[in-house]
């Protein structure tokens, strides 16, 4: 298997490009941040394949986080063109998020689920199953059933595995793993389609963070912890040194860095005090929109913490400081 050395060279290298343009922004070849000396996301962290655009090990790493490009599930953008078609005629965003609400319940037949071939008077039914359940359910209770789904959908459609759901995952096939693919599964079960709602969930997310920061790259988010020692820390200090700066993103002038490799589905918030309330060490992370999988502003009532971003997982340079 090419390193990601090679990739990132033959990308850079390849003129003229045969992916469509709006997926292949990469910069050129003498502007890629310097590959040497970089850790790489770990083999057991990742896929060899998933369903995007691009493979684990690429948008899972730390080239990808200091310069990303647009992330696509397959088939989702042609599957529901008419529906962005409309929302480009739409100015107000919660008109948008009205417009999209009844998108859902159309064409993934929410409010008529025996359309959909869905049972209400079976035993142990999950007609009321839905993306909305998987969101709240997820910041109700992270290591709970919707947040199981929700980190598989992250593992299917990005490649990227799940380093913990109520205990260490560390290990396949342990107990803990094997109650999280349990947990999925029961989540799963019965439901009308609900990864692909989370796959229109994410699209929709991908077009309103495209209109409401049309010049950022990045956003600056934070995370409260108070054991840092629970999370997989990759590498202390930058190899070369000095905290290497991320073009569009916020000048870094704390020196407390760190790579980590985060949960492949975690919360962040964009509020530093926020996040204080959670723990007494604050993870500061500059985090490429794309891998922004939905957000407490996208839908009314969707999640009630203010400034909640739900961030996909994999390597990332984060700077630490304390309470």
């Amino acid at each position: 298997m090419a390193s990601l050395s090679d990739i990132s060279e033959d990308l850079a290298a390849s003129s003229p490009c045969d992916i469509e343009e709006a997926f292949c922004r990469a910069p050129d070849k003498n502007k890629l941040p310097s590959l040497a000396g970089l850790p790489l996301l770990p083999r057991h962290a990742r896929l060899p394949i998933n369903r995007c655009n691009l493979p684990a090990s690429i948008l899972g790493g730390l080239t990808f986080q200091r310069a990303p490009t647009a992330l696509a599930i397959d088939g989702v953008g042609a599957l529901h063109r008419p529906l962005f078609d409309l929302l480009d005629h739409i100015a107000e965003p919660e008109e948008r998020a009205a417009r999209f609400v009844g998108y859902m319940k159309g064409h993934f037949r929410l409010a008529q689920p025996d359309e959909a071939g869905l049972c209400s008077g079976q035993r142990k039914s999950r007609t009321k199953a839905s993306y909305l359940r998987v969101v709240r359910g997820w910041a109700f209770d992270p290591d709970g059933r919707e947040a199981a789904v929700l980190k598989g959908w992250v593992e299917s459609r990005f490649g990227l595995l799940p380093r913990h759901h109520g205990a260490s995952l560390r290990e396949p096939g342990s107990p803990a793993w094997q109650l999280y693919v349990a947990m999925r599964a029961a989540g799963l079960y019965g439901t009308n389609a609900l990864e692909a709602q989370l796959d229109l969930l994410y699209a929709y997310s991908q077009y309103e963070l495209a209109r409401q920061f049309p010049r950022r790259t990045h956003l600056r988010l934070y995370r409260g912890v108070n054991r840092l020692s629970d999370h997989e820390i990759i590498a202390d200090d930058d190899p070369h040194g000095e905290p290497q700066p991320i073009p569009g993103a916020h000048s870094v002038t704390n020196p407390a860095a760190r790579t980590v490799l985060l949960n492949n589905v975690s919360s962040f918030s964009r509020s530093r005090e926020r996040a204080g309330e959670f723990g007494d060490t604050i993870l500061s992370v500059d985090v490429p929109l794309s891998k922004l999988a939905f957000f407490s502003e996208l839908l009314p009532g969707m999640l009630k913490a203010e400034d909640e971003y739900v961030v996909i997982g994999g390597l990332y340079r984060v700077r630490l400081a304390t309470m």
